[in-house]
């Protein structure tokens, strides 16, 4: 059994490089993976890498270069 790196919301915003009341924000809203222990927020580094590598991904597929260029030239089309 491995065990998970439990970070705390300022080892996550030390890592992330965002202030502690973001990680706090963005952990009750739902935007980032953790739990709560009492009143304490955890955070499991391999799910924050996870959703690292997810936000690339996406990233990467909207910004298909050639998709990109086929839209402006079906819009140029249309407006002619």
């Amino acid at each position: 059994m491995t065990m998970e790196k439990i970070m705390t919301a300022k080892e996550l915003s030390q890592f992330l490089k965002l202030s502690e009341s973001t990680i706090y924000k963005l952990a009750s809203n739902g935007d980032i993976p953790g739990f709560k222990i009492g009143d304490s927020w955890r955070f499991e580094l391999e799910e924050i890498q996870k959703l690292i590598r997810d936000s690339k991904k996406k990233g990467r597929e909207k910004r298909d270069p050639m998709e990109e260029k086929e839209e402006r030239k079906k819009l140029l089309e249309r407006d002619q």
